[in-house]
């Protein structure tokens, strides 16, 4: 009962953060893996997207009734993240990730010092691109960080926030928003390989699922209330911490 308590706590907590600004799994895995240290990494891995998908989902339907989303543009682009993330999964079993795990730290130190030192970046929406060109675009980088998160994975969101943010010229609450839409597809395409080879945990996944959307709807609604202000602090927030976290488990661990 502890443990279903803990993971419980961790699946709320990760929706919260991954309804903002991406990054819940810095949260979910290490609560999994410390739990269940018995279980297969696969199976835990499996279980984690399981729970995240649906609090993911209600935080894409949450900002949905509040945001304006360019659908033309994000329903092509969701079918490349999802097509690439399926095949970054595969590609994996054949083709360990151990450079991108050096480098990934220093990529997400340079993206937390560029907005932190452009203390205007995603203020406001100025989109960049229009019609055939955005979504050209929109699909070329769905299919990149979609690949990227079948390969490896950490950070997926706040990648494609930060890239909304900067190559787009959305707010920090539209390309949350958005965001929130490719990670879904990312996530369903993980979860049916997962899901295919038998490494899901159903019934802890799905009670997790629950508190991760609880989790989900506090945190989409407090970015919805207080704005791209607020969604850029946490940025910065899980940004740093995720170069922490990616430093010690590519140099120390």
């Amino acid at each position: 009962m502890n443990d279903f308590l803990i993971l419980g706590f961790a699946a709320f907590a990760a929706g919260f953060v991954d309804a903002v600004v991406g990054g819940g799994g810095l949260i979910q895995l290490p609560a999994l893996f410390s739990t269940l240290p018995g279980s297969a990494p696969a199976s835990l891995l499996g279980t984690s997207k399981l729970a995240g998908i649906w609090g993911t989902s209600v935080a894409a339907a949450n900002y949905m009734r509040s945001v304006t989303l360019k659908w033309s543009v994000l329903l092509p682009a969701a079918a490349f993240a999802f097509v690439l993330s399926f095949a970054g999964a595969q590609v994996v079993t054949h083709l360990p990730p151990t450079y991108l795990r050096k480098a990934l730290p220093f990529i997400l130190a340079l993206i937390a010092l560029y907005t932190f030192w452009k203390k205007d970046l995603g203020q406001h929406y100025r989109p960049l691109y229009e019609g055939r060109k955005e979504l050209v675009m929109a699909c070329w980088v769905a299919a990149a960080i979609g690949f990227y998160d079948g390969f490896f994975g950490p950070g997926t969101g706040s990648f494609f926030i930060f890239v909304f943010v900067r190559m787009f010229g959305y707010d920090f609450l539209r390309a949350s928003a958005s965001a929130k839409v490719l990670n879904v597809s990312c996530n369903a395409a993980a979860l049916i390989s997962f899901g295919a080879s038998g490494h899901v945990i159903w019934v802890l996944g799905l009670g997790m699922a629950v508190c991760g959307v609880a989790g989900s709807l506090c945190g989409s609604r407090l970015a919805i209330k207080h704005g791209s202000g607020f969604v850029r602090i946490l940025f910065l927030v899980v940004v740093c911490v995720l170069v922490c976290k990616t430093a010690y488990d590519a140099f120390l661990k």
